[in-house]
């Protein structure tokens, strides 16, 4: 086991030491991204405010904490696809990432769309302050490392690691992410040296020259970037998006005075319900679909779980390009630069399936595809996967989720979407929902649908907060603690 803080005991099990204090409890938060960093920053925060002593681990493979895969972009041309105003890390300190972002030096308002770098040093910053205010009630340990098992019993959760080390926790929260199971790996040939699976890595996009045949596989937010990337460094390079719906995202509209009254959201037991509500408010309210899916956004959840199985599938199926197109907008600057490259036709939309990858000489590739209904073969230099990761995470070969499955910690929730969880956030498994086993982020999509911005993150931390806290405090006869490194953890 490495990390870049001394692995100590939190306690001391040496003769008289009965006379000290008892052991701060022990929790860990397994993935140490913008999730995992949200859960971090309210644990500590209560910690500190309530007077209460705790041991957290916060443990990451990749040994960076904090901006985690989509905060992590350097270039300043990234834009966040919400404003400021709606990206504070504190739910009852709206206005936090706006004064950070004004002590920085930015020219910041509260509708200001600021580059994604900025957040992810954002949640840093945040992170380390707070560990700094609970400092002599909260030590914090900062583990790079991969957890191999999650096993929760009676006294705890037992963790194993990598290289076999072993750990006990009194609470684990896992904060998994969106994966990194690529869905697109299967259709290329062998050796693809110019497939980009994921976009972000280290100077990924620099390889690509002027002028090559870029294909980008997918037609979202994460598209939308490496066709303004790659424009803005190649003048005579042109990019050719494809989905299966040939759907980009819309722009956000400039902040203005409001121009129809909140929505409230309809009961909904069928997707037919949930359409005929939007078209009525359409009718009622033309040009502002804005609003109306703003005012929705808080009750996703709600609507979600009051549609049966069939009706979600249903939803997945024919409804949820619409509403991500819809829900998930750029900022208006990027939107701008998206409608020029396309009436330039330097990036070319389509809709359709890629059916198979054959390379094409030396380097290249020729993609087998059907696009607005007709078979055709591209040619490409690139193939870049913007089609994000494999969107059900529970056929993803994480080996730390396949084995929570196999072994019944977890179960996936009805859609297969994620794993089931209770309305505080407590991992349901095979028989029970565990006492101290929590999950938050993409893990709970299958359940709550909306499960993956900042919003909608940061309550799932207050929430689970308070339950690990609540749990904490409950008096339980406790096990024998087992050795961990010779020291009782």
């Amino acid at each position: 086991m490495t990390g870049d803080t001394t692995w100590t005991s939190t306690f001391d099990t040496t003769p008289g030491a009965g006379d000290r204090p008892p052991r701060a409890p022990v929790v860990a938060v397994i993935g140490a991204g913008a999730s995992g960093t949200l859960a971090a920053v309210q644990l500590l925060r209560r910690c500190t405010d309530g007077g209460r002593r705790l041991h957290l681990l916060l443990i990451d493979r990749t040994g960076e904490f904090g901006p985690g895969v989509a905060y992590r972009t350097r270039d300043p041309h990234h834009l966040l696809n919400a404003p400021a105003r709606a990206m504070s890390a504190l739910a009852d300190d709206p206005d936090h990432f706006v004064r950070w972002a004004a002590a920085q030096g930015r020219d910041v308002t509260p509708g200001t769309f600021l580059p994604r770098d900025d957040y992810g040093r954002y949640l840093t910053g945040t992170l380390l302050a707070e560990e700094d205010r609970a400092a002599g009630l909260v030590t914090v340990e900062h583990l790079t490392d991969a957890v191999d098992e999650v096993r929760p019993d009676s006294t705890g959760v037992h963790l194993t690691f990598a290289d076999g080390a072993p750990l006990r926790a009194d609470a684990v929260i896992l904060a998994l992410g969106v994966g990194t199971d690529d869905p697109l790996a299967a259709l290329m040939p062998a050796a693809p040296d110019r497939y980009l699976a994921n976009p972000w890595s280290d100077g990924a996009l620099h390889r690509i020259e002027d002028g090559q045949r870029v294909l980008v596989l997918g037609t979202g937010l994460t598209m939308v970037d490496v066709a303004l990337s790659l424009s803005r460094h190649h003048p005579r390079l042109t990019v050719h998006a494809l989905s299966r719906h040939g759907l980009v995202p819309h722009a956000h509209r400039p902040a203005a005075a409001r121009a129809t009254p909140p929505t409230a959201p309809p009961r909904a037991r069928s997707v037919g319900d949930l359409l005929r509500h939007a078209r009525r408010h359409r009718t009622d309210n033309p040009g502002h679909w804005r609003e109306y899916v703003d005012d929705l956004r808080p009750h996703v959840a709600e609507l979600w779980q009051q549609l049966d199985l069939d009706a979600r599938r249903r939803f997945l199926a024919h409804v949820n390009p619409l509403w991500n197109v819809h829900r998930h907008r750029i900022a208006p600057e990027a939107g701008r630069d998206l409608d020029r490259l396309i009436r330039s036709e330097r990036l070319r939309v389509d809709a359709g399936h890629v059916r198979g990858v054959r390379g094409d000489g030396p380097a290249g590739y020729l993609v087998d595809a059907v696009i607005d209904g007709c078979p055709r073969t591209v040619r490409a230099d690139w193939i870049v996967n913007a089609a994000g990761f494999s969107r059900r995470l529970v056929d993803q070969r994480n080996p730390l989720l396949q084995q929570m499955l196999a072994d019944d910690v977890v179960r996936p929730d009805a859609t297969r979407l994620g794993i089931d969880t209770t309305g505080d956030g407590r991992v349901v498994g095979a028989h029970a929902a565990s006492r101290a086993l929590f999950a938050l982020g993409a893990l709970r999509r299958g359940t709550l649908f909306e499960s993956s911005a900042v919003p909608e993150i940061r309550g799932q931390a207050a929430a689970i907060t308070a339950a690990v806290l609540a749990m904490l405090a409950a008096p339980r006869a406790r096990d024998p603690l087992p050795l961990v490194g010779g020291v009782r953890r």
